[in-house]
């Protein structure tokens, strides 16, 4: 059977965990604990997930790994093609959804962060990235506003759609879903109807479901 090693939290392990829900291939899930350097180094060289097992091979990259499995089981339902627009909206974000998310997922009961030491890991390796997770706890009532803003811009871009970004499932509902489910970790944040109908939509055709239980 098909593996795929990923970690709940990360967008990228998202994308790839979509397609199998989207497409019903059955799957075995896998979480590591984000301190575990040596099983994905022996799977690829490299610390880093997603990575695929297939029974020829092991294969990184999420949206490689979306092509793979779209090219192969069954007829394929991905459309290739970027939008603009959406990328435009996704960088004129920046990145808020890190400053709002990554100090959130280490409180969480996520597998890859069961135990101290991978917490801390993940800690000292993203505070190089974004700052002090603490600081950017007190700093949520300006990030969330920041992010609704945003929000209110999507909701824009959304309002002329039906389920997916495009007239059939694209590679931007891949890019966006997984950037919308990392603020479902954010408690109080406001997301529009239509933004908040488009995550629902997508988290069960992808069978992968949003933070909303735990967020804090």
């Amino acid at each position: 059977m098909l593996t795929l090693y990923h970690y709940d939290h990360c967008p990228y392990c998202v994308k790839a965990r979509m397609i199998f829900g989207i497409k019903n291939i059955p799957f075995q899930l896998k979480a590591l604990l984000y301190d575990d350097e040596a099983t994905p180094h022996s799977f690829i060289g490299a610390k880093m997930l997603p990575i695929l097992k297939t029974e020829k091979a092991y294969m990184p990259e999420s949206l490689d790994i979306v092509r793979y499995i779209d090219d192969h089981f069954q007829t394929p339902l991905v459309d290739w093609k970027e939008d603009n627009r959406l990328s435009e909206w996704l960088r004129s974000c920046g990145g808020t959804h890190y400053f709002l998310a990554m100090p959130r997922w280490v409180q969480t009961s996520l597998e890859e962060f069961k135990t101290s030491d991978s917490k801390d890991y993940f800690q000292k390796k993203k505070e190089g990235h974004i700052g002090s997770f603490s600081e950017a706890l007190k700093n949520t009532k300006n990030l969330i506003e920041k992010m609704e803003k945003c929000l209110k811009e999507l909701e824009i871009l959304l309002q002329n759609k039906n389920k997916y970004w495009a007239s059939q499932l694209s590679v931007n509902d891949f890019h966006l879903f997984a950037y919308l489910r990392m603020l479902s970790v954010v408690k109080g944040i406001s997301f529009p109807e239509k933004v908040s109908s488009y995550m629902k939509t997508l988290s069960e055709e992808s069978k992968v479901p949003l933070h909303y239980s735990i967020a804090c």
